[in-house]
């Protein structure tokens, strides 16, 4: 097991590595911008370094400062939480090549998984649904070209990273081309890869993701299923489990044949199959997520499996011990993802507690919301034993959070929890259409 792990990440999920760390008895090194100097993993964290200025590329991105510090402060083992270097695997190999271990799959795996157009045949191959698509995109004109064969709506998406960047809806030629230049613009911003790809817009759908987690002997367990569906402008906002509409049924032959993916692909860590479900019901595999998931805390919450200990102990070759047998997916959990409406400084915080109730954040009273990094300043998440119970223990939650001196979005949420649609379960993409 490692001694001392550098987080090489910010915000909510810094935090939270860095208390797994605490609880597995593990020295942690924050990293920080000058931005972060003062902010919560920073004054959690055994040891900080300063990588760079605010912005990320000058500092969450620098891979080559990452790697110092972590060779500075005799870090073993380096965490990258989700974002930013993640899902990078040209970072997971320079880890590797200096003798640090990277928290996550192999760069083999990376390689093959993390690009959303090689993911889907390689799903494909192994027995799954996928969504018709094309490989990365040359040029504009390659993009028109493939557009007119898939036909319109399309959808542009970047071909590395997640959270909803570099995706762009096209309905027709006319409105192509400003939409691929903003999407390699972003996906370049985002990820520092330029490569955007097309897929076929299925219409009316859910979306619906199943997590895993597998070790290097070839075990594989699945942990169920989220319903993300609740999202804007492509930015998940509301996740539960398991999903409302899915049948015990359906959801035992997924789990099967996921299961059976990724010992295939002999994939190991946590990761994250996203699938469109369409109204005749079948799943349709979109892309993977080579990393922990923002959403990783309500399928913490469902099963009571702590995912980023699991994280830790399979990147140290210790293998899983549970099997598919021990998952229980009785209950409800919800997440709601707490957003800063705009920059600001918070002057007092007030979290609501309780049996069953847990909020992730890296806010505290003085704490600074810039605007350099996402607008998540924290999530929600609640368990109870049916999903009724749950959505009144989220709204009563949500209800006692008080964070002031910033605007967030709780009205927002209620305002969801209190809608039909979504007490029936039935909501899908259109949510806020």
């Amino acid at each position: 097991m490692f001694s001392k792990i550098l987080i090489a990440n910010r915000g909510e999920i810094a935090v939270r590595i860095i208390r797994a760390c605490k609880e597995m008895g593990i020295s942690t090194v924050a990293v920080v911008s000058e931005a972060d100097r003062a902010a919560l993993h920073a004054a959690l964290a055994d040891e900080c370094i300063c990588i760079g200025p605010p912005p990320s590329q000058d500092s969450y991105l620098r891979m080559e400062r990452i790697i110092s510090a972590a060779m500075l402060t005799g870090a073993q083992a380096v965490h990258p939480g989700y974002g930013f270097l993640s899902e990078n695997a040209e970072f997971a190999t320079l880890c590797r090549r200096n003798g640090i271990a990277f928290i996550g799959p192999s760069a083999k795996n990376m390689e093959q998984l993390s690009n959303k157009t090689e993911v889907k045949r390689r799903m494909a191959e192994a027995g799954l649904s996928c969504i018709p698509g094309t490989p990365p995109l040359k040029s504009l004109a390659e993009a028109e070209k493939y557009a007119e064969e898939i036909g319109y709506p399309i959808m542009l998406k970047a071909a590395s990273g997640g959270g909803g960047r570099g995706i762009r809806l096209v309905n027709s030629h006319d409105e192509l081309s400003d939409a691929y230049l903003s999407s390699v613009a972003e996906a370049t911003a985002a990820f520092g890869n330029n490569a955007v790809y097309i897929e076929k817009y299925i219409w009316p759908a859910k979306h619906v993701e199943i997590q895993i987690i597998a070790d290097e002997t070839g075990s594989c367990v699945v942990l169920g299923d989220r319903d993300c569906s609740i999202q804007k402008r492509h930015q998940k906002i509301i996740e539960e489990t398991t999903a409302p509409t899915v049948t015990a049924e359906k959801r035992a032959e997924m789990i099967e044949k996921c299961a059976a993916a990724i010992k295939k692909l002999g994939y190991f860590g946590v990761g994250t199959l996203e699938f469109l479900l369409d109204s005749n019901g079948d799943f349709w595999f979109m892309e993977m997520n080579v990393r922990l998931q923002v959403e990783h805390a309500v399928t913490e919450a469902l099963t009571q499996t702590d995912l980023v200990k699991w994280q830790i102990r399979v990147a140290a070759g210790i293998p899983l011990s549970f099997t598919q047998q021990d998952i229980d997916l009785n209950g409800s959990a919800i997440e709601c993802r707490i957003n800063a409406l705009r920059p600001g400084k918070v002057n007092f915080i007030h979290v609501p507690g309780g049996p069953f109730v847990r909020f992730d954040t890296y806010l505290t009273g003085g704490a600074e919301v810039t605007r350099y990094y996402d607008p998540m300043v924290g999530k929600m998440i609640v368990y109870a034993g049916t999903r009724e119970e749950a959505m009144r223990k989220m709204k009563a939650s949500l209800c006692e959070l008080v964070i002031s001196g910033i605007d967030i979005n709780i009205e927002e949420l209620l305002t969801i929890l209190e809608d039909d649609r979504f007490a029936s379960g039935e909501y899908d993409l259109s949510f806020f259409d």
